[in-house]
C-alpha cells in the first residue's frame, strides 16, 4: 500500500506540492483552527472544555509517541528503498508518525466529545495529512496509521481523566 500511494508521486503530477504543503503545514493550520475557537459558541465553558481537552490529546498523543520510540526503531521507508522521497530527510525513526498522531488526536477529541459536525472536518484533514505523509515518502501505511491510534487512545483518556466543571476545568476554561 505503501509504495501504491508514493508510486502517484514525484510524476510531474500537479500533486506533488499540494501534498508537500499539506505534509508542512497541516498540523499548525490544525492547531490554529482549534485555537481560534476559543471565542467561539454559544456554550463558551462547554466549548472550551473541548478546546483544552483536543490540546491535551495533541500533547498526550506526542509524549505517547516518544515513550513507543524507546522501544520501536523503524527505519524510514526512503533509507529502506521503498519510497521517492519529495522532501528533506528526516533523522527520527518511522513509526509511528508524529503528524498522524497530533491531526488525529485533534480530531479524536472532538468525535469524542460530541462535536460531530468539526469533528467530522478535522477528522477529514487529519486523512489528509495522514496520506501526504504517505504520498511524500516519509512514513510507511502502518506508521500513519499506528499515529493515528495514538492520537484516538490519547482522546480516550483525557475523555476519562479531564472531566468538565472539575476546578482547574473551570480555572482554565475561564481564561479570557
Amino acid at each position: 500500500m505503501t509504495h501504491a500511494i508514493n508510486g502517484l508521486a514525484g510524476a510531474g503530477g500537479i500533486a506533488d506540492f499540494p501534498m508537500i504543503w499539506v505534509s508542512a503545514i497541516g498540523v499548525p493550520l490544525l492547531v490554529l483552527a482549534v485555537a481560534g475557537q476559543w471565542w467561539q459558541g454559544p456554550d463558551r465553558p462547554h466549548n472550551r472544555h473541548i478546546l483544552v481537552a483536543a490540546g491535551l490529546t495533541f500533547l498526550l498523543g506526542l509524549a505517547l509517541n516518544q515513550l513507543i520510540l524507546l522501544f520501536v526503531h523503524r527505519m524510514r521507508p526512503y533509507d529502506a528503498g521503498i519510497s521517492h522521497l519529495l522532501i528533506a530527510p528526516s533523522t527520527d525513526p518511522s513509526f509511528p508518525s508524529d503528524h498522524a498522531t497530533a491531526s488525529f488526536a485533534i480530531a479524536a477529541a472532538f468525535l469524542v466529545h460530541g462535536m460531530r459536525r468539526i469533528g467530522l472536518w478535522f477528522l477529514a484533514a487529519a486523512v489528509l495529512v495522514a496520506f501526504s505523509r504517505v504520498y511524500i515518502g516519509t512514513h510507511y501505511v502502518s506508521d500513519v496509521l499506528g499515529g493515528a491510534a495514538t492520537g484516538i487512545a490519547a482522546a480516550l483518556l483525557v475523555l476519562a481523566l479531564y472531566r468538565e466543571g472539575t476546578r482547574i476545568d473551570r480555572l482554565v476554561t475561564g481564561i479570557l
